[in-house]
């Protein structure tokens, strides 16, 4: 059944006007988004899950590939998914953040469409509002390589996804209502780690009867491992007991190659390694996600384990787990391993010619913004987060889809490139102006007391700096000119800035952001406007997609839908998959009967 509606609404779907893309393959994917009932952590809770499962599938595609995911929203609220790390070139209307789309209400589906053009990589997606990633919804994407370009190490035996992030037993309803009220959401109860919680390797710190994760390997292999902070706040150190993690990828970026024994990974980011299971198999082995950067005898329980075993593994793992970093407060050896994540010049990645043929140090830096972020504050009359002392209010219509429409006073273009702080803080939809091909510097000054991860939509930026203190003019000599890593998602110390480069050669409005999710969701972010005033013909950004939805002053153009279905909490831990099926291949039917007619 589910094939058949697969074949219908890929039929559809291809048989529907579309944008330009021809030639290159089609993925098609349909999800049902829904509550599952889980304990992850021993204590039931409702969850976000995909066609039944927490977390979702890993969409695996290939460079220049075009995907096609039909989203049946089954929740009880309003729904976006976001693909993070995706540049959505010239389409930034399948972005999925309220400055470009509209939620999907709930019982209806809406169909994303987007290619994965000149891109290779590891990335991740997760529901973009109202706090719902800490809910789940979320699942890895991996990018491969087109099989005429070459990839700088042996082909891996095997590919492994793994999800980590901080989980809370609160649904993101309650986390939502303790934000709301003022309250900060507190120390996590535990990691997870694909959506299990931990090993029981301490009879007093894990419960009985928790289900954990076990990553089966065979010896004498060599695996690619892509690890996701997909978590809510907490920096997380990752290892894997016993065994070395050659670095050779971040967030669509080949690395200079270096062994490490553990690697910080930031709420948001990716990374992916070679693992080789050369080990003595007498047990299986521990893989460690710890919460980095805290009072780690208060953080105890704040601990994701997994379990690799070998295929001829002599018994189970047991003992202490593999060391933290030494100090966990110690921020240096942290920057300093940031720091030491390199561009591989020499290695090509979704294109022939090599990474470092792009010389961005060579480009002048036609604007230039400094974001400072502080610990949330009462702006306003509630507590709120801010950059540059203004707390961004989101839009009920989409920023992208207001300019389209030539809506007044959607957003304004005065967000200030320095913080004024003779301005008392406000909230406010203001948006950078950026300019169409132009080099913008970014420099996120991060003076709250904890760690903040930053993410750009749109585009992969370079990393030039980092360092304590307050940035100034002369930290410009600090710049790293040669081999900046170039990816989507940076940490900033608290304390610290850190310094990014991009090239806005990618029109639309993009989502900068914080992806720590309470700071996010108290207005800790800001978008980007990239427009060129000389395109008339769509070549440098696609039309408004046939199926947009409208909200907001463009509700009159919205088309009404009836809601598919919805199931109960109780329902979507076991599908009723006989009426789900039956509902889904009947519009599947009526949408490939409508697009049929339409092409003949």
């Amino acid at each position: 059944m589910w094939r058949l509606l697969a074949l219908a609404v890929s039929a559809a779907v291809l048989a529907a006007p579309r944008p330009a893309m021809a030639g290159d393959p089609y993925a098609f994917f349909d999800w049902d988004v829904s509550y599952v009932t889980a304990a992850p952590l021993g204590v039931k809770q409702q969850v976000i899950g995909i066609n039944g499962k927490f977390p979702g599938p890993v969409v695996n595609v290939t460079t220049n590939w075009n995907v096609v995911v039909n989203v049946l929203n089954d929740l009880d609220e309003p729904l976006l998914i976001t693909w993070n790390g995706i540049q959505h070139r010239k389409n930034c209307w399948q972005d999925g953040v309220l400055g470009t789309n509209c939620p999907i209400p709930s019982g209806w589906n809406w169909t994303y469409e987007f290619q994965v053009k000149d891109q290779i990589g590891s990335f991740f997606y997760f529901p973009s509002t109202a706090l719902q990633r800490a809910a789940g919804g979320f699942g890895g994407i991996v990018v491969n390589n087109r099989d005429v370009i070459a990839v700088p190490f042996a082909r891996p035996d095997g590919d492994i996804t793994i999800l980590i992030g901080d989980w809370y037993n609160g649904n993101h309803t309650d986390l939502r209502k303790m934000l709301d009220e003022g309250k900060d959401l507190g120390m996590p109860d535990g990691v997870l780690i694909n959506g299990k919680g931990p090993y029981r390797y301490n009879d007093s710190l894990v419960q009985a009867g928790i289900e954990h994760e076990t990553i089966d390997v065979q010896p004498g292999r060599t695996y690619r491992i892509r690890v996701h902070n997909v978590g809510t706040s907490t920096s997380l150190n990752f290892r894997i007991q016993g065994h070395n993690m050659l670095l050779v990828e971040t967030e669509g970026s080949y690395t200079t190659q270096q062994n490490y024994t553990s690697l910080d990974v930031h709420v948001g980011q990716s990374y992916s390694f070679l693992v080789t299971t050369d080990q003595n198999a007498s047990s299986d082995y521990y893989v460690v996600a710890s919460a980095r950067m805290v009072n780690e005898s208060l953080w105890r329980r704040v601990t994701g384990v997994a379990v690799l075993r070998y295929s001829n593994s002599g018994g189970a793992a047991s003992g202490p787990l593999p060391d933290p970093p030494q100090d966990q407060f110690d921020k240096t050896l942290s920057m300093n391993q940031a720091r030491s994540v390199r561009w591989n010049l020499s290695a090509g990645a979704a294109r022939p010619n090599p990474q470092g043929s792009f010389r961005y140090s060579s480009i002048n830096v036609t604007q230039a913004y400094l974001l400072r972020s502080t610990a949330p504050a009462e702006i306003g009359g509630r507590r709120r987060a801010a950059l540059n002392g203004l707390s961004f209010s989101p839009p009920e219509t989409p920023l992208r889809l207001a300019d389209a429409y030539d809506l007044k006073d959607a957003y304004t273009l005065d967000f200030p490139d320095r913080p004024d702080a003779a301005r008392p803080p406000r909230i406010a939809r203001s948006v950078i102006n950026g300019t169409y091909r132009g080099f913008m510097e970014i420099i996120f000054q991060n003076n709250d007391t904890r760690m903040q991860s930053y993410h750009m939509d749109g585009y992969a930026f370079f990393v030039v700096g980092m360092d304590y203190g307050e940035w100034t003019e002369s930290s410009r000599g600090t710049y790293n000119k040669g081999d900046s890593v170039a990816r989507s998602t940076v940490q900033v110390y608290p304390g610290a800035w850190t310094a990014v480069l991009v090239s806005l050669d990618n029109v639309g409005f993009w989502n900068v952001r914080s992806e720590n999710l309470d700071s996010w969701y108290l207005g800790q972010e800001v978008y980007v406007r990239v427009v060129n005033t000389e395109d008339g013909a769509n070549k440098t950004e696609m039309a408004v997609p046939s199926n947009a939805l409208y909200c907001g002053q463009l509700h009159k153009y919205q088309k009404e839908q009836t809601p598919h279905h919805k199931m109960t909490a109780a329902s979507a831990a076991a599908p009723a998959q006989s009426a789900v099926e039956s509902q889904l291949l009947s519009a599947a039917i009526m949408l490939l009967v409508g697009a049929l007619t339409f092409a003949l």
